[in-house]
């Protein structure tokens, strides 16, 4: 009525938000509500998550299972060439066990005969970058190690003979860590020794340069050599048959240079070497 002075509320549209105390109960409710709703959404969705990235990790842990499986049966048939297709197809992986069999790789078929010599440079150095990088990413393998080490002295090859001199030390050391880190490898053994071999038989003119660069240079003696005996590789055997020959025992180098030759040659290393003990037999 007018002029009554009292306060008439016109009618609420439908739909519209009511007002005081009322009002904000609801509102706090349809805001639990919502948010009860979004917590068993987000914690579905996270165990969702937690299921898809568990199957993620199994389903790429098989998937380098199988490339290494690949790998190493591509190595142990001597397909060097297909090895590297396979392994440079992962060369972005971040398993360093994927990383040292393509270092390896690279390194195997810069060695071969028919690759030529500036992609035989290239080669090295690519597998000395891989090697590096498995390093990085597993400095608790013990073939990582070995062929950091290897590709190291591949390298030296390219850069003379004080780069060599001065990475003497740390390829040992890689090959010290190779052989602690699994002592039965026997290529780590055979590797040590002929660090060994080639420090004993050193010429006058590397010591003098080693002299320079380290106050004490790197040395070996001819005696140390044979504490590495592994019979397992031609090359070893071949070695063996030189140190002895060093050592002048006559009938322990014609032992050893008798194994190489006779051996059955599978790599065109195994070919090099026998050709090699056949000449030094001749020799004797």
């Amino acid at each position: 009525m007018r002029g009554s002075g009292a306060r008439v509320e016109a009618p609420r549209p439908f739909g519209a938000r009511p007002k005081g105390r009322r009002g904000a109960v609801l509102k706090k409710s349809r805001f639990f509500r919502r948010g009860v709703a979004f917590s068993v959404l987000s914690y579905f969705g996270y165990e969702a998550y937690l299921l898809i990235s568990r199957t993620s990790v199994v389903f790429a842990d098989a998937q380098v299972d199988e490339v290494l499986d690949q790998a190493d049966y591509l190595y142990g048939s001597g397909e060097t060439e297909k090895l590297c297709h396979l392994l440079d197809q992962h060369k972005n992986s971040e398993n360093a066990e994927v990383l040292w069999r393509l270092a390896r790789a690279l390194r195997d078929l810069a060695q071969l005969s028919h690759t030529p010599a500036e992609k035989k440079k290239k080669l090295t150095y690519e597998a000395l970058d891989y090697a590096k990088k498995a390093l990085e990413k597993d400095p608790s393998c013990f073939s990582v190690h070995k062929w950091y080490a290897i590709c190291i002295s591949d390298v030296g090859d390219y850069e003379g003979i004080k780069t060599k001199i001065a990475n003497a030390f740390v390829i040992k050391d890689h090959f010290q860590k190779a052989i602690e880190l699994n002592p039965k490898d026997a290529t780590s053994l055979h590797l040590m020794g002929i660090w060994c071999y080639t420090f004993a038989e050193m010429p006058w003119y590397q010591r003098r340069i080693a002299a320079v660069l380290f106050s004490t240079p790197p040395s070996s003696t001819y005696e140390e050599v044979k504490s590495f005996e592994p019979n397992f590789y031609s090359k070893n055997l071949l070695f063996l048959g030189k140190t002895y020959l060093k050592l002048n025992n006559r009938k322990m180098a014609l032992l050893w240079l008798m194994k190489a030759k006779e051996r059955v040659s599978h790599t065109e290393e195994d070919k090099q070497v026998q050709k090699e003990a056949v000449e030094l037999l001749n020799s004797i």
